[in-house]
This record gives structure tokens, sequence and C-alpha cells, in this order.
């Protein structure tokens, strides 16, 4: 049986609690009790992301995603979906650079199916993964990425910004996404591959928060997941790290078929588990987190020149995190303008600080977002295995809110005077083009007045 240790209530917990075992396997296994409402949710964390892909090859690891639903040994195509969806719970799997993850939530009574369902994939995939399968998912991904991504207003601005943030041969250079050529360049071999190295039991971390009998969960994760033997051909990410700053401000202009002129910028931050990126999440929150924001204010309310502005942080534990700056301009306003207005705001913040006002309002809703998903049986189960995965230890999940109250007023304004600088950001600003249509009439009208 696995080994494991008692549940207690940290401080600043909020008197929630888990436990922590690991199968022989190396498979790690975190437990939360809650028995509030007759619920559970099963996550699973594989260490596996796109950072840990190599060139040639993006989008290896949301593909696989992908595949992780077209069946395996006992459960055939769309089974997986069919079994959890028949049972009423819901499910899905989502991909970062950082990792991979599946999840259900389960009527309390049908826990055993969900387990019995990932450890079926996680054991036996590669029995059902074949050419018919790989080609099914390669497409759905390529019309996701059309979907997401190429044809929708300004929907490449994520991958942009990246690429510009994070220099050539950077782990992080590319989005999970990947590239079309790449996703066409993708074999059946290393599809296989990637699954015998990071589809392993010691590469996983398990969640199980709800209406649950600890022991009897363990049981069945033992019955289920025991057998799967290990693989220790994984190679760690490539470094991450960069400089605290940029450098100089690097820039680069869209000419898109976009509804308004848009400046967007990503702000190099520090990296998520660190009282400094709890300092810049808080500095963002008031800057930008909202209608009550600076920004906001400034730029919306007050000068009326832009119609939305929004300002939030992309935690990344393995490279600098980023700093999302996202403005719509309004009417006909340019784009240096809002770029002005946003430069006096940040400067300003970073020589004043924030307001004992803006800290506290800031906290609260920090606080709450925390809350919001510590509360939630799913919630909690993804936070923990993010804890365990990417810092080593799920207990820090449950006082993740006490360590962002108890960031200061001026370790916000350090990390603000530090960072969000001109010369440490990416900028993306977006003109609009006439449609396609429009322009076509508008030759043909020019060539019938010759």
């Amino acid at each position: 049986m696995p080994m494991g240790h008692t549940a207690t209530a940290q401080a600043g917990s909020g008197g929630l609690t888990a436990t922590e075992h690991r199968l022989a396997n190396g498979l790690r296994v975190v437990l939360s009790e809650d028995h509030l409402t007759p619920v559970a949710a099963v996550c699973l964390w594989y260490d596996v992301g796109s950072r840990h892909e190599v060139k040639g090859r993006t989008g290896l690891a949301h593909l696989f995603e992908h595949l992780m639903f077209q069946g395996s040994a006992q459960v055939k195509g769309n089974g997986h979906f069919e079994l959890v969806q028949g049972a009423g719970g819901s499910l899905n799997g989502t991909t970062s650079f950082e990792r991979t993850n599946y999840f259900e939530t389960m009527p309390a009574h049908q826990l055993e199916l969900a387990l019995w369902l990932e450890a079926d994939r996680m054991g036996s995939l590669l029995a059902a993964l074949d050419d018919e399968s790989m080609e099914n998912q390669r497409d759905v991904v390529k019309n996701e990425r059309r979907q997401r991504y190429d044809n929708v207003p300004y929907g490449t601005a994520f991958e942009k910004l990246t690429a510009l943030a994070y220099p050539e041969g950077h782990p992080y250079h590319h989005t999970p996404i990947g590239s079309m050529a790449d996703l066409d360049a993708a074999t059946l071999e290393d599809a296989r591959a990637f699954f015998r190295t990071y589809y392993a039991p010691n590469n996983a971390v398990l969640s199980v928060v709800g209406d649950i009998d600890p022991e009897q969960t363990l049981a069945w994760i033992e019955k289920y997941f025991g057998s799967i033997a290990s693989h220790d051909g994984k190679q760690p990410p490539r470094d991450g790290s960069l400089p605290d700053v940029m450098g100089g401000e690097l820039r680069e202009i869209v000419e898109e078929e976009v509804p308004a002129r848009a400046l967007m910028a990503a702000y190099r931050l520090p990296e998520d588990g660190t009282r400094a990126c709890d300092a810049a999440d808080l500095a963002l929150t008031v800057l930008g987190g909202g209608e009550s924001s600076r920004l906001y204010n400034r730029l919306v309310r007050r000068d009326r020149t832009a119609v939305a502005a929004g300002f939030g942080l992309l935690r990344l534990a393995g490279a600098p995190s980023l700093g999302w700056l996202d403005v719509k301009t309004s009417g006909d306003v340019e784009v240096p303008v809002i770029e002005t207005a946003i430069d006096e705001e940040l400067a300003r913040f970073a020589e004043e600080g924030p307001t004992a006002e803006e800290m506290e309002r800031a906290q609260a809703q920090l606080e709450r977002e925390w809350l919001d998903r510590l509360g939630t049986v799913a919630g909690r189960a993804d936070e923990l295995c993010r804890y365990a995965v990417l810092f080593g230890d799920p207990q820090l999940a449950l006082t993740a809110v006490q360590r962002v109250l108890e960031v200061t007023a001026q370790e916000v304004q350090e990390v603000a005077k530090a960072r969000l600088r001109p010369d440490n950001r990416a900028v993306l600003v977006y003109e609009p083009t006439a449609p396609a249509d429009e322009t076509d009439a508008t030759d043909e009208n020019e060539e019938a007045a010759k």
C-alpha cells in the first residue's frame, strides 16, 4: 500500500487539509476530504508542457492531450467522454507551457469509475494509438488553431507577444498550440515516444478532492495505478531563466482586419512561487484589474480614449512571468495617445506606490479569486496538483491566500518600479485594415473611374 501521513490544518489554510501519499511506481497522490456536497474531483497533472518540446515538433504536448481522449485498451473511441457524462460527471483536459492536466468531477459514488478511466489510459493508451486516431486528432487540433488563433480578431496576439518576450531558442518562445507545419510533421512514432517518456506514473500527480473515504480511495488508486510501470527516460526542460529586464523595448506592428486599434504589451515579471510574483500580481490588479483600476479609470472613464483596458499576470514557474496589458482604442484614437497615458500612469505608480485603499481592494480581489478556486472541489484539486508538480509541495496551495495578504505596499511599489518600465516590455500594435471584400470593391471602383 502507498505511504502517507495524517492531515493537519496548517496556519493560514482556512481549515483545509490535504494528505500526501506515494505509490511504489512513483505516482504522487494528494487527497483532501470535503463532505459539503456529494461530489468528488479527480485531477491528474503530468509534468510535461510545451516547454519540453523540441524545435520542429511544437504542439506535440497539446496534440497528445487530444489523443488521450481518443481511446485506450479497454475504452474505445469516445468512450471516456461517454462513460463520465453517462455517470453524471464532467471532464476535460488542458495544456500549458508547464503541464498537461486531465480532470473529472463526478457524483461521489462514481469516483471509482473516474480513477479506473484515468489509470486505463495512463497504462494502456499505446494499445489504441494508431494512424487513424493520430490523423483524426491532428485535424482536430489544426481546426482548433484556425478557430481560436488564425481566423479571429487579435487571435495571434498571444503567440506573437510570447515570441517577442522570449528569445529564439528559449523553451517558452513558442505557445502550446504549435505551428501548422510542426503539427503536419508529427509522426505516430513521435507520439508513441512522447507517451513513453512523459505519461508515466513517476511523472504525474493525482489529486482527489471531495466527499471521499480516504482509505477506500487509496485502495482504488493502488488497485488501478499501482501496476503501471515507471519510466526514467525523461530529460529536464531546458533552462528558462532570463535577466530581470529585457533591456530595451521590442515592438511589432500588425496590420489586420480587426474591429479597432489595439495596444498589447508583455512585461517580464518575477517567477511564480515567489513573494515578488505575488507583489507583481497585486500591482497589476491595482493598475488594470477591473473597472476600479487606475488604467480603466484613466483611459475608459476619464479620457474616453479606450473601450477596454486590462492588466493581468500570466504566472510561470520555469521562466519569468508575463504582465499582460491589453487596451482596445475608442473610435479613431491613435495608439501613441494611449501609450503616453499608460506610461504616465505606470511612472506615477512606481513613484507613489498604491494607496492603502487600493492595497485593501486588490488584496480582497485576489483573496476572493483564490477562495473561489479553493472553495470548489475541482479548483482545489487543480491547485493541489499545481503546487505539487511545479513547487514540490501541494500544501502550499492551502496557504496561498495568506501569502498574498502578507505582501506590503512597499513591495508592490518596488516590483512596479523595477519591472513596469518601457525597456522591459514587448509591444504589439494592431492597426485595422479594410475587409478584403471592401478592398476589392474600392479597387474596382478606382479602375472604373479611370
